[in-house]
């Protein structure tokens, strides 16, 4: 028996990491190809630029495809041993579909965790590179990222604005404070030409104070601000939570989102990173009932069809269901999860089947 699922993992693994490859290989080949003149042109002469940004479009590209790539795999390897009629024979020796998914669980905690790993790590790690490129898609959000763009912030009811900060961000420059009461009516706008954290607490250099009433400004040398102001770190407070590790994620989630996006955002995305990792044994957990369903040859290309179609409807169910997490019409853990949750109950209503018919 272990032989059987040894065999399945290879198999599968072995279609994963083709079509994986392929996929990327011919999407980065497709969009150097359209801006090489661009990468040529912002690169240090010769061949090497288009190298060089091949590789940075590759865990970018591989991460869109993986789940695909996995799906097909699947399916690849279950339609040949269908066509075969090797699936039959594998019934025959009485494995049941949940003991064969069972098998098959570490291979599905390997690609998962490959999975995560190039989406946790790969993208976020890559992205800054090519927004600095700025070619294609990537070249609006270069604009938006610029160094003049404002970095916004709140602590409490105060609203905070600064023009640029340090690699750390414990030094700001060019702060506006907007304190505001529990109203949200303003009463005094702060203008300091730099702000530095100390013991926790930010240090104002060269203050001008302007009341809400008619009155003269104060203009004050040092003034130290009790509210508890913490702005993104340089080089994240512009990226998007779909580009940015659980590490990066969970810092924002517990800044409050920083003013930038509300924290739901951030902990859809949160909740979305971890369920990459259990996607993959759910799709083996549809495709295995499905195959007992499909055993003979002639059944191959319809196994393959409904399987297709099965990862096709969970896509579109995954992007709406997100889309709503971040929109904040579910709970961010609802948003990531449902997809899963459904499709995990439609796999365990057709195992049962399976087993029962059999």
């Amino acid at each position: 028996m272990k032989t059987i699922g040894w065999l399945l993992s290879k198999m599968i693994l072995l279609r994963f990491v083709m079509i994986l490859s392929g996929i990327s290989v011919f999407v980065v080949s497709l969009t150097v190809v359209t801006y090489s003149e661009e990468i040529l042109r912002r690169g240090s002469g010769g061949a090497s630029p288009i190298a060089e940004y091949a590789l940075l479009l590759l865990p970018v590209t591989a991460s869109t495809f993986m789940a695909i790539s996995v799906l097909l795999g699947i399916l690849l390897a279950l339609v040949e041993l269908s066509y075969r009629s090797e699936l039959t024979a594998i019934w025959a020796t009485g494995l049941s579909p949940t003991r064969i998914v069972l098998m098959l669980f570490p291979l599905a905690l390997i690609i998962g965790g490959m999975t995560f790993l190039i989406a946790d790590q790969g993208v976020p790690r890559v992205t800054p590179k090519l927004i600095d490129w700025g070619i294609g898609e990537y070249g609006s959000k270069k604009a938006g990222a610029g160094s003049g763009k404002a970095i916004w912030m709140r602590a409490g009811n105060d609203i905070l604005r600064a023009s640029g900060a340090n690699a750390d961000a414990t030094e700001l420059t060019d702060i506006i404070i907007f304190r505001r009461g529990p109203d949200g009516k303003l009463l005094e706008q702060i203008n300091a030409r730099t702000a530095t954290l100390v013991n926790r607490r930010w240090q104002l250099e060269d203050v001008i104070i302007y009341h809400a009433e008619n009155v003269k400004p104060n203009r004050i040398t040092r003034l130290v601000y009790s509210g508890n102001m913490r702005p993104a770190r340089e080089g994240k407070r512009s990226g998007e939570p779909a580009e940015m590790s659980t590490v990066d994620l969970g810092y924002f989630i517990r800044n409050e989102g920083f003013g930038i996006k509300p924290v739901h955002v951030f902990e859809t995305w949160w909740h979305r990173r971890m369920s990459l990792l259990f996607t993959p044994w759910l799709m083996i957990a549809l495709c295995i009932p499905l195959a007992v369903q499909f055993k003979r040859g002639g059944a191959a290309g319809r196994l393959f069809m409904v399987g297709l179609a099965l990862g096709f409807t969970f896509s579109i169910f995954e992007g709406i269901a997100l889309t709503m997490g971040e929109v904040g019409f579910v709970p961010p853990w609802f948003g990531a999860w449902a997809p899963f949750l459904v499709y995990a109950a439609i796999a365990g209503a057709m195992t049962f089947k399976a087993e029962t018919v059999s």
